[in-house]
């Protein structure tokens, strides 16, 4: 006798099945989809030769067009499954995180973030200026206007990583123990954030984009208007609705196997393993739950979640933004406002990514509309909407001075286009 089982029961296990066999994203022979296997393949040869000389002990790297994968590849010490730091890689998520709360009418992006976050109403600008001796002098001016959401998507609140400078020459953000982007701390993102509006800010709000803790305070707006804790949002609205999981913000232990080995350059040249803090930080949950800099993930996992940007904020049926919603965040939201460093040449910025203004202007290969960003260690993605293409790309050495696998692939990526 053969028994059915309900409807219900059915679909829920049918999502669930879905799910397990959807980690990773289809494949495709790259001619299919209009590149090169032979020109694909420089790729390998590059990065077996970095790992071959000792520049990388490991490195993996996905390339997908028009939704397929079409290539592939680990080396060295790294595995397609090895889980690693993604830290500002994280940046993206957060954005995507707030705008789905922007979608929901939680917030507007003109809102002040006071609004939310009341520690910030009135904050004042660092200001350095010389007297008749020569001597520096270190004051501050209140601030023209308020911070608003936008400026924190877009990094032009005036806070960096290190503050402007006080007194005695160091940065502001020392004395309140967060000094650097993924500070190891035993307090929460509620604690950092009201540290962070004690300090002056560097700049004037709205006037240069600086780089720094702007999206770990929107990640704490995320806390605030979804009354959930930033982790817990992540894993409900984000990570499980699409396949990604292994990402969060720590690795369980019997994950541990799998966390890449974080490297520093050394002294006069190669790698070592580091011995600084972040090395074990990731075996557990931390305290500090930073949008900026916190989580770690896998080359498919990001994939995942890279492809659902590139579909205009739907993967495989799951819908986590709208259309426009993603149009408003690849375009360029800094115009001609100064930037103090970090973003290339040509390259605007919008809400959490670098846009490319044109291959013109960017002096490198790509399309105009194409957006990317990275992190600390090595770890970089990029989307092109006019190719139908994105890559994702994945080494742990903190800093990767002088190593420029990443580059390589992309532009490898973008030579083997044949259609």
């Amino acid at each position: 006798m053969v028994e059915f089982l309900p409807m219900r029961t059915f679909l829920s296990f049918f999502v669930v099945i879905s799910l397990l066999f959807s980690a990773n994203l289809p494949t495709s022979q790259p001619s299919q989809q209009g590149l090169s296997q032979e020109r694909l393949e420089r790729i390998n040869t590059v990065m077996r030769e970095h790992v071959e000389s000792g520049r990388l002990p490991g490195a993996s790297a996905l390339l997908v067009r028009n939704g397929k994968v079409v290539f592939r590849g680990a080396w060295g010490e790294f595995k397609p499954d090895s889980i690693v730091r993604m830290y500002s890689m994280t940046k993206a998520i957060t954005g995507v995180a707030a705008m789905m709360l922007y979608e929901e009418g939680k917030f507007s992006l003109m809102d002040p973030v006071s609004k939310y976050l009341p520690e910030f109403t009135k904050m004042t600008v660092g200001v350095t200026t010389t007297d008749a001796s020569g001597k520096k002098v270190y004051a501050t001016v209140p601030a023209e206007r308020q911070i608003t959401v936008r400026d924190l998507f877009r990094h032009t609140t005036g806070l960096d990583y290190a503050g402007p400078l006080d007194e005695s020459g160091k940065g502001a953000y020392s004395k309140l123990g967060i000094d650097s982007g993924a500070p190891q701390v035993d307090f929460d993102l509620k604690e950092l954030v009201k540290r962070l509006a004690t300090a002056p800010l560097n700049d004037q709000p709205g006037t240069t984009f600086r780089y720094g803790f702007s999206t770990d305070v929107l990640g704490r707006l995320v806390e605030v208007v979804s009354g959930k804790p930033l982790d817990q949002f992540f894993e409900e609205r984000i990570f499980k609705p699409l396949g990604m999981k292994d990402s969060g913000f720590f690795v369980p232990e019997e994950k541990w196997s799998r966390l890449a080995t974080l490297y520093t350059p050394k002294r006069g040249g190669g790698l070592e393993r580091t011995t600084l803090p972040p090395q074990e930080s990731f075996k557990k949950k931390p305290g500090l739950l930073l949008g900026g800099a916190g989580s770690v993930g896998t080359l498919d996992d990001y994939a995942r979640f890279c492809a659902m940007l590139a579909n205009d904020g739907q993967l495989e049926g799951v819908r986590l933004l709208g259309r426009k919603t993603v149009e408003l965040m690849r375009s360029d939201h800094l115009g001609s406002l100064a930037k103090a460093g970090l973003v290339q040449e040509g390259y605007g910025f919008g809400l959490t990514f670098a846009v490319n203004l044109g291959p013109g202007k960017a002096a490198t290969v790509g399309s105009a509309g194409e957006f990317y960003w990275g992190g600390a260690a090595g770890t970089s993605f990029w989307i092109d909407p006019k190719e139908k293409m994105f890559g994702v790309f994945l080494i742990q050495v903190l800093p990767p001075t002088g190593i420029p696998a990443a580059d390589q692939f992309k532009r490898m990526a973008y030579q083997a286009l044949v259609d």
